[in-house]
């Protein structure tokens, strides 16, 4: 039997205490959201780190990608934050695990492939005194179509079945990105992405390649009545 729907505010409620698990574990070439379709080659590892502001959120993820097989990347981060809209802060503390598999890749044309990711949120919610997880689970479809000239577009479509509080709901996912070489170190990303029930965000951002593997990347958008940003790293090896 389907369990009933959430009513409206409690499953805004749901979405947006859920917010530090959509960004992890960090599959995405920050400081993108809207996931690629590509892995990192046979044997390869990469750490990622973040610092986050959305709206009243702040807070930093650790994430470390590596590949065991050709085709296939996989996952685990961590993050906190804190949600400075109440007195206390509500703190946030995160885990996530996510497996990608891209049997179609091309250095030019389409690629295609899927993902799934896991993820684990505890609140701390000082204010009324209460502790309580939400968990999400989300499958998507990956394509990625690569020009010659180097600019990439990607499609992301999916669903997330989230967990919270005793409410439950699954709902559906799609991200549009697109990245833009400025110089040969650097790239424009411009991307839409989000959820049934609310409105989609926006960002633009940039990504430095520094030396070989090595990224440093920030972003900034807009959406659902409120700002948000972010600055990182990405090292490939």
């Amino acid at each position: 039997m389907q369990s009933p729907r959430p009513a409206p505010r409690k499953l805004a409620m749901l979405l947006a205490g859920a917010s530090l698990l959509t960004a992890m574990p960090a599959f995405a070439e920050a400081p993108m959201r809207t996931d690629d379709a590509s892995t990192l080659d046979q044997g390869g590892m990469k750490v990622e780190g973040v610092w986050r502001k959305d709206d009243q959120e702040r807070g930093g993820e650790l994430a470390f990608g590596f590949s065991p097989i050709e085709n296939l990347e996989l996952g685990i981060a961590v993050a906190r934050a804190k949600d400075r809209s109440a007195d206390p802060d509500t703190k946030l503390e995160a885990v996530g695990f996510s497996a990608k598999w891209v049997p179609y890749q091309n250095d030019q044309g389409w690629s295609l492939g899927a993902s799934f990711a896991y993820g684990r949120l505890r609140v701390h919610d000082y204010e009324n005194a209460e502790k309580f997880s939400e968990n999400e689970y989300a499958l998507s479809g990956l394509a990625s179509y690569r020009l010659e000239n180097g600019q990439v577009l990607h499609l992301n479509l999916g669903g997330a079945h989230l967990k919270a509080q005793g409410e439950s709901d699954t709902i559906g996912t799609w991200g549009i990105g697109y990245e833009f070489p400025l110089l040969e170190n650097l790239q424009l990303t411009a991307e839409t992405y989000g959820a049934e029930h609310v409105r989609p965000d926006t960002a633009l951002g940039l990504r430095y390649e520094i030396f070989d593997g090595f990224k440093i990347s920030g972003a900034v958008g807009h959406g659902n009545d409120r700002s948000f940003g972010k600055v990182g790293f990405a090292w490939e090896f």
